[in-house]
């Protein structure tokens, strides 16, 4: 989304009927036939906006060449518009799910997921503690109550939600993201060669590979300063 600030000018240049039908908070509408007879700030960032960033284009450089410290927003505002309708989907989709959390299920999995937090410690003051998602609702859903605590715990620590692709189709990693990202989670992704690590081997194949994806998570908490791992 753009960050638009005091230093910044958003310029529509698209019609006056289409600015009106619709335009980014703070803009200013200076159609693309009257941008060179206007007295444009030089002290500001100009960002120049058309419906689909094509045109815009031609007319940042234009500023560009007479001085201007012009650039030109990528997509247009039709792009702008979707990516804050998709931004908006996925603010849903996390504040359903975590009112489900807190409603529908506070019984069966909110109070004892905290309840068990608190009666062994598991999470204490100033901990970095490295969630580790598989992609599966477990780990899934250990996240998100993670998440939840970590907003309104009365006391600090710290999260990192880490992912390890060690050899996923690419189908299956776009679903893993795309699950976090609606769910709101900040995942960090990793690769590992695991999968073609243990892809030969014929004894117990599945309990090497999950000795190795600990190594690796464990691994790889150690390098963000984690002092402890999460699993699902």
């Amino acid at each position: 989304m753009i960050n638009a600030s005091g230093n910044t000018l958003i310029i529509d240049i698209r019609d006056e009927l289409s600015f009106e039908y619709g335009h980014i908070d703070g803009a200013v509408n200076i159609p693309a036939e009257k941008l060179d007879k206007s007295d444009l700030p030089k002290d500001k960032k100009l960002l120049i906006c058309c419906k689909s960033g094509l045109i815009s284009d031609t007319e940042a450089e234009k500023l560009r060449e007479l001085g201007y410290d012009a650039e030109n927003l990528e997509g247009g505002y039709y792009g702008w518009l979707r990516e804050k309708l998709s931004k908006e989907v996925v603010e849903d989709i996390s504040q359903d799910a975590e009112r489900s959390i807190q409603k529908k299920f506070r019984k069966e999995i909110w109070n004892r997921f905290t309840q068990s937090v608190n009666e062994y410690e598991l999470i204490k003051p100033n901990d970095r503690i490295a969630v580790c998602i598989s992609g599966g609702k477990d780990s899934m859903l250990m996240a998100k109550l993670i998440q939840m605590l970590h907003r309104h715990s009365k006391f600090p620590f710290e999260v990192k939600y880490l992912v390890m692709d060690p050899g996923y189709s690419p189908a299956n990693r776009e679903i893993i993201e795309r699950n976090a990202k609606r769910l709101g989670i900040p995942i960090t992704v990793f690769e590992s060669d695991i999968f073609d690590s243990v892809y030969n081997v014929e004894k117990n194949p599945c309990y090497l590979c999950a000795r190795m994806r600990r190594g690796h998570l464990y691994s790889k908490a150690q390098e963000l300063g984690c002092n402890k791992i999460a699993l699902g």
